[in-house]
């Protein structure tokens, strides 16, 4: 396997922090961080160049907030000239991760995002008899579990250059795991598990096998094939990456119950909106939210099988649906 070397020095080019400022600062120029650098933009371009020149750049200390969208999460937020460097390092490493993902993962891959994940288990029950069976897990507290000197180990799988792992191994080591909401996280955490996918798909040839950050859905036409997989999978993540499968994993027929992944509920002949986003739906239109608001759940109705659902909760809306969920 190539190791790829030459790296920092592209982040140590001023067009290179222009352009990652550029991508930072997209849909947040009213954000007090960004305003404040901005107070001094010449003098703080200059002294991030200045500090990835020197190698003298180090990660500043995080705030945190805690946000509950279903389950209680906090959430790290570094200052704004952190998140320019943490996006001029994503501009020369992007390719080297996404070279190494397999086609079965779709967290934080541009052009392969929920709706993506979604399609493709959809197109794999198509074949009814082979996906008569899910085994369906996730992993327990994933990101704060995250070990760094693994993760270091896997980086330098493919980074041979000092300078940028030294980059690299300073933003991991600013906070326990990975913190959620840092932008580098993402991709650390993606690329924290590209290996188990190798080793699923590789080694143990399973054929139906999908993950989305830490969810990971498997699907066989025989149950007991799911439970040794299960038996194969929490070893090899305790043994290797010093993970543990979440106690509320399932193994259960799909025709029976639906497989419950990406906000999508999976038949083998049709696909729902997951019941919470449903519900959160219907309270959005009770109160008379007005389209705008909306906008979020009518994207997830567009892509599933809503037809009564709309014409239940919102009517006025139902143009909005694929044609053949429009038909009578």
């Amino acid at each position: 396997m190539k190791r790829k070397g030459n790296l920092y020095d592209q982040m140590c080019s001023i067009d290179n922090i222009l352009l990652a400022d550029s991508i930072a600062r997209r849909g947040k120029s009213r954000q007090s961080g960004v305003i404040n650098f901005d107070k001094n933009y010449d003098q703080n371009i200059a002294d991030l160049y200045r500090e990835l020149v020197t190698n003298t750049y180090k990660t500043s200390p995080y705030r945190t907030r805690i946000i509950n969208e279903g389950k209680e999460r906090k959430i790290s937020i570094l200052p704004y000239r952190d998140r320019v460097i943490q996006h001029n390092a994503m501009i020369v490493l992007e390719p080297i991760f996404v070279s190494t993902f397999t086609t079965d993962t779709y967290s934080c891959i541009k052009g392969k995002g929920i709706h993506d994940a979604s399609w493709s288990l959809q197109k794999a029950l198509k074949d009814v008899e082979g996906t008569t069976y899910c085994l369906k897990m996730d992993i327990t507290k994933f990101y704060p579990s995250v070990d760094h000197d693994i993760l270091k180990v896997l980086l330098r799988k493919k980074i041979k250059d000092k300078e940028m792992l030294h980059l690299l191994d300073g933003i991991i080591d600013s906070a326990p795991g990975l913190p959620i909401g840092n932008y580098l996280s993402q991709y650390f955490a993606n690329f924290y598990l590209t290996y188990f996918d190798h080793w699923i798909k590789e080694q143990k040839a399973v054929k139906y096998y999908f993950r989305y950050a830490d969810d990971i859905v498997i699907l066989h036409s025989d149950k007991a094939y799911l439970q040794r997989a299960l038996a194969g999978i929490t070893k090899y993540l305790d043994q290797r990456l010093k993970l543990k499968v979440k106690g509320n994993w399932q193994i259960f027929p799909v025709k029976s119950r639906g497989i419950d992944f990406v906000g999508y509920v999976h038949y083998h002949t049709h696909l729902l909106m997951r019941k919470s986003i449903k519900k959160n739906f219907a309270r959005k239109v009770a109160k008379g939210i007005n389209k705008l608001s909306l906008a979020s759940y009518l994207g997830w109705a567009k892509h599933c099988n809503s037809r009564h659902l709309i014409r239940k909760l919102a009517p006025q809306y139902e143009k909005i649906l694929k044609p053949r969920d429009r038909a009578a």
